[in-house]
This record gives structure tokens, C-alpha cells and sequence, in this order.
């Protein structure tokens, strides 16, 4: 598997009192590398990554895009050799950014006819409205419970603990699954935010704890288009992120009846803030004041 983090010499530059100054030092950096998704042996997308967890990356890339539902869709995962030649021998070397997935089920078999061109920033290509998440979803939002506040809050604190390739790089962006309880589940780091959700989700596909009814996912980015997609895609009702959310996350929310939570930001002891954006009715309220 490839390195998650590295290193660099940079120049630091600071500005004190008015006065300049210069140095030099090392730094660490997040690793970020392409990895060519083919199914059953056919280019299918690539995607800008952190190397780890593939696997689930791939397994919840899949199912958000509605190419496989269930963890028993796919036969086999391997890495392919990559396009690096050893000057050696002359053989290509398996660089670990080249993974096919085999599917199980005859009418798996054809691939997509577009290729999906995906970039740590861009998101996932390919879901471009809530009319395909409509077509694609295969699960109703539950609107069975509440949540307190602190509950979200307590979570987004401890998220700031489970970051250890952001605390080294401020480079990647968090991904967590989170039960009613607020216990965090799975944490998952990636320079794409959508990486990281993918990686959260094809974790849950992989345990068969689809549709995620129970829990809410938390984000330490902004929640995009995608990123609520993907969540309706997995039966999450509830999506609590750290910065703002776009105006189509809001839009894909509110018509598929997801809660949806932004600028959910956790001060040390133990209070906070956020902002409500759709379907308020899973947060419980009734102690607030004002």
C-alpha cells in the first residue's frame, strides 16, 4: 500500500509586529494519487486519492453511483499492475493505484457506457441531479428519532481526536458514521471529501449494515450535491457537516427528507453551535430557549 503522508522542504514566511522573516524547514504533506477503478476489466473511473482502505472506497463509489446494491455483488477485488515499468526486467510493477472489481451477477456484467473522471475536489461525476438520485435510491428516510444537539456536537468534538493524517498535514478531509448514541463507528481520512464518504459508506456495505437507519454521518467539509447524495444512496436521514452547505445539497435534502446540519462547530467545553437547514424535526428542540 502506498504512504499516506509525506514529506517537503518549504520556505515559512511570518509577519510579527511588522517586521519580515524567513526560514526553511520540513513539512508533512498528504499523500495524493490516482486510482484507475476498472469493473470486470473495463476503465471505469479515475479518482484522486489517499491510498488506504480501497476496497470500501470502491465498494461505496459503486453503490452511489447505483451500480451494485449489495456486498455479495462483487466477486472479486485485486490490484492490477500499474503503468510503472521496472527498468530491470522490463515487467510493469503493481503500483496499488490500478484495482478491478469482478461482479457476481450476469446482469452486472456490462459496464456503464461513460466513464466517470472524478478529482480530490470536484466530487463524483455521473449523479448530476436529484432526479438520478430519485431513480437510483432504493431506501425511504426514517423519520422514527431525535436527536439532541450535544449528541451531534459531542460527536463532531471527538472527530477532531480520530484525524491523526490531519493533525500531521491539515491536508485531508473526515468522514464518520455516527449511532444515535453518538458513538463513532468508522472514521475514514482522504483528500476527497467524497472519498472519505465513500469509504464510510462501502464500510457499512461491507459489515451489510445498509440502509444506515440508525446513524447520522458527519463531515468534516462542506456537505456538497454528492456528499448528500451519496447519503440518501445508503439511507442516512440525518447529515451534519462542519462548513457550509451548497444551495443543491439543501435542495436534495429537503426533497428526500433529510436533516440537514451545517457549521456544526464544537467548542472545548463543551458548547457550540450549528445551523439547521432542512427537516428540523430529528433534532429535539424542546429544551431551547429564546
Amino acid at each position: 500500500m502506498g504512504r499516506i503522508t509525506d514529506s517537503t522542504r518549504i520556505r515559512t514566511v511570518r509577519v510579527r509586529e511588522g517586521r519580515l522573516y524567513a526560514g526553511r524547514k520540513s513539512d508533512h504533506v498528504a499523500v495524493e494519487e490516482p486510482l484507475d477503478i476498472r469493473l470486470n476489466g473495463q476503465q471505469l473511473s479515475l479518482t484522486m486519492r489517499t491510498p488506504g482502505h480501497d476496497v470500501e472506497l470502491i465498494h461505496g463509489f459503486l453503490h452511489g453511483e447505483g451500480l451494485i446494491t449489495h456486498r455479495e455483488d462483487i466477486r472479486e477485488a485485486r490490484y492490477c499492475d500499474g503503468a510503472v515499468v521496472d527498468d530491470g526486467t522490463g515487467f510493469a510493477q503493481n503500483t496499488y493505484n490500478v484495482m478491478d472489481f469482478t461482479t457476481a451477477r450476469p446482469q452486472l456484467l456490462p459496464v456503464a457506457t461513460k466513464n466517470f473522471s472524478t478529482s480530490s475536489a470536484c466530487g463524483v461525476c455521473g449523479s448530476e441531479s436529484i432526479d438520478a438520485v430519485r431513480r437510483r435510491s432504493r431506501y425511504t428516510l426514517g423519520r422514527d428519532w431525535t436527536l439532541t444537539p450535544g449528541t451531534i456536537l459531542d460527536a463532531a468534538r471527538e472527530l477532531t481526536t480520530r484525524q491523526p493524517v490531519f493533525a500531521r498535514t491539515g491536508g485531508v478531509h473526515a468522514a464518520a458514521l455516527v449511532d444515535r448514541k453518538g458513538n463513532l463507528l468508522v472514521v475514514r481520512e482522504d483528500v476527497g471529501r467524497h472519498n472519505a464518504v465513500d469509504k464510510v459508506i462501502g464500510w457499512a456495505l461491507l459489515e451489510d449494515r445498509l440502509p444506515l437507519s440508525d446513524c447520522f454521518l458527519l463531515v468534516s467539509s462542506r456537505a456538497s450535491f454528492e456528499i448528500a447524495q451519496k447519503a440518501c444512496m445508503a439511507g442516512i436521514p440525518l447529515l451534519a457537516c462542519v462548513s457550509a452547505a451548497s444551495s443543491l445539497a439543501v435542495d436534495t435534502a429537503r426533497e428526500f427528507g433529510m436533516t440537514l446540519v451545517g457549521f456544526t462547530r464544537a467548542a472545548e467545553d463543551g458548547d457550540g453551535r450549528m445551523n439547521l437547514y432542512t427537516h428540523p424535526e430529528r433534532l429535539d428542540l424542546s429544551a431551547a430557549e429564546g
